[in-house]
């Protein structure tokens, strides 16, 4: 593979969400071109990597940082990403943290679904409507299996990703919402005032991860 181009990336600022992402992240990135390395373990948020800012954020705020301006790129899970409906450029499918939004429910359970729980409360009323189903849904944070377990609700949608965790639960994907990888986004007017450094660092990724679309 060619090495990375040289092009200057001094005043970019970027958001990755903290966690593997951010470490996936840093590695392709860098492999792209940007001066970016894994600091050391630290209470620090914001970071100056040769020139490059990069801000360490939960998942959920990433689309937030980069419609708004304050960051003018950034790397976020595609589910993050649909839930936030945030209007960002998504030019790269990154290709990494692949995982999937699915429908689950006790195994053998049969009833309605009067009740769904989801940390994605805007996906999950999307699909119940595609398919005519009027169902509650609540927002809930963090074990959202224990929904199902407990009788809050008749049916969760959450991320899987081995199904080990639904195994063990004797819960089980009943559908798939959506399927998420990690993509790049771009705030629409840096993409205009800060092309030289945008354009190039596009083009590599796409070369990278085998992205053939053009921009």
């Amino acid at each position: 593979m060619n090495p990375a181009p040289e092009f200057s990336a001094a005043g970019l600022t970027l958001a990755l969400p903290k966690g593997r992402i951010f470490e996936e992240a840093i590695d392709l990135l860098s492999r792209a071109g940007l001066p970016l390395y894994l600091p050391q373990k630290s209470r620090a948020l914001r970071f100056d990597m040769n020139g490059v800012q990069v801000l360490e954020l939960r998942n959920q705020d990433v689309p937030v940082y980069v419609d708004l301006g304050v960051a003018d790129a950034g790397v976020v899970g595609k589910d993050v990403l649909a839930e936030s409906g945030r209007s960002v450029y998504e030019p790269v499918d990154l290709k990494f943290s692949a995982c999937r939004l699915s429908l689950i429910r006790e195994v053998g359970a049969a009833g309605p679904l009067g009740r769904v729980a989801s940390k994605y409360p805007r996906l999950t009323r999307e699909y119940l409507a595609q398919r005519g189903l009027s169902a509650e849904v609540i927002k809930l944070s963090g074990n959202i299996e224990l929904a199902c377990l407990t009788g809050l609700a008749d049916a969760v949608v959450d991320l899987v990703q081995t199904g080990s965790t639904l195994a063990a639960n004797n819960l089980e994907e009943r559908d798939v919402v959506m399927h998420s990888t990690a993509r790049l986004v771009v705030n629409r007017t840096a993409l205009k005032l800060k092309r030289e450094m945008l354009r190039p660092l596009i083009a590599r990724l796409r070369e990278l991860t085998e992205e053939g679309n053009g921009i």
